[in-house]
């Protein structure tokens, strides 16, 4: 005969509870670290850490490294330019420094090498005039010396102001002295030149001393 089982109904009762009891237990323990409906939590403040929030960060994060590396690179790039403009500035100063020095030293080279060749022609008068005595030769001779003179001061752009018997013009003539006109048509005109004067491309670099007529 079979013995019955000395577990009573109401022992199996308490023995069901306490295990769904354990288990329940068991199942919030494993639980407790990610919080309520499966969030993960924080470790030291226990809030729940958003994982979409945290990507979002993380992203701006190394956005904002890219951003501050391209920036620094701009900014040596920038300090390059800098450092190599300086310098070629300062080799430009340098070299205007020395051509204008150079200006100055040789500045009438040109015109003085032009002059030249007139020297040439009043040695050559010169030496005729102590070798010769034909005075009309020598006449001639210092008459075509004074015309490439004067040629020469013409293609340098020097102009002689008109002035003898031309009305008086105070932007060209510089009056010396005034006298009694000879006759009518002198009246304020120009009766003799004491001194030349000169244009150099149409700018009064000497005016024509005259005595005026009144």
């Amino acid at each position: 005969m079979t013995k019955k089982s000395s577990v009573s109904v109401t022992d199996k009762n308490t023995y069901k509870a306490s295990g769904a009891k354990e288990i329940k237990t068991s199942k919030s323990k494993v639980s407790g670290s990610t919080g309520q409906k499966g969030k993960k939590k924080d470790i030291k403040s226990g809030k729940p850490v958003h994982e979409k929030e945290s990507v979002k960060h993380a992203k701006e994060r190394e956005d904002c490294v890219k951003k501050l590396a391209e920036t620094e690179q701009k900014i040596k790039e920038w300090q390059d330019k800098y450092l190599r403009l300086s310098a070629e500035f300062d080799n430009y100063r340098k070299r205007t420094l020395k051509e204008k020095s150079d200006l100055l030293k040789t500045g009438n080279e040109e015109l003085l090498r032009d002059i030249l060749p007139v020297v040439d022609n009043f040695e050559r008068g010169l030496d005729t005039i102590d070798k010769s005595h034909d005075m009309n030769a020598m006449k001639e001779g210092i008459h075509l010396i004074y015309t490439m003179f004067t040629e020469f001061l013409k293609q340098k752009g020097i102009k002689e102001i008109a002035a003898k018997e031309e009305p008086f013009n105070i932007d060209f003539h510089e009056a010396m002295t005034k006298i009694p006109a000879p006759n009518e048509e002198l009246k304020g005109k120009v009766v003799d030149v004491i001194e030349k004067g000169y244009t150099l491309n149409d700018k009064v670099i000497r005016y024509a001393r005259v005595v005026d007529g009144e």
